[in-house]
């Protein structure tokens, strides 16, 4: 469903599966492999395969903004640049992106319950729980509820 232009902003705590969500995502969009946290470099950008299974498809451009305090800091790495040509997936981006688009996606990620602790080791299998917020006229005519069954 996603195309050039979609914002998608991951929330949940450490370990709760964005960057894992994210490397799912660019498998299904086809591009580069080698999706990592871009925590230090902020921003990463993973063209699209013109072999793989989405030839023609858009780039990822994939963002850490944990260490960004505010709106303005988001602006200076220059989304806006290829916010029209890729899908861009901003991790901790609540309440700094929200002025890039005028349609996101929300996407809060948890450990799935019976869990022993936010600090406890993750195991690979483990469960999540993901909850997927239509924000803007983009989503309102897309009907996500097939979604709810795709990622369990």
């Amino acid at each position: 469903m996603l195309r050039a232009g979609d914002l998608l902003v991951l929330t949940g705590g450490l370990g709760a599966g964005k960057t894992t969500f994210t490397q799912g995502l660019g498998r299904g969009l086809g591009v580069r492999s080698g999706i990592i946290s871009p925590t230090f470099v902020l921003v990463r950008i993973h063209p699209s395969l013109p072999d793989g299974p989405n030839p023609g498809g858009p780039d990822l451009v994939h963002v850490d903004a944990y260490r960004l305090e505010s709106p303005t800091e988001i602006d200076d790495i220059d989304l806006e640049n290829t916010l029209d040509s890729a899908v861009t997936v901003v991790e901790w981006g609540a309440g700094l992106v929200e002025h890039l688009a005028e349609s996101r996606l929300e996407i809060e990620l948890q450990r799935g319950t019976g869990v022993a602790g936010a600090d406890a080791a993750l195991e690979d299998d483990e469960p999540r729980v993901i909850r997927i917020h239509a924000v803007g006229p983009r989503w309102a005519v897309v009907d996500l509820s097939a979604l709810a069954e795709t990622v369990q």
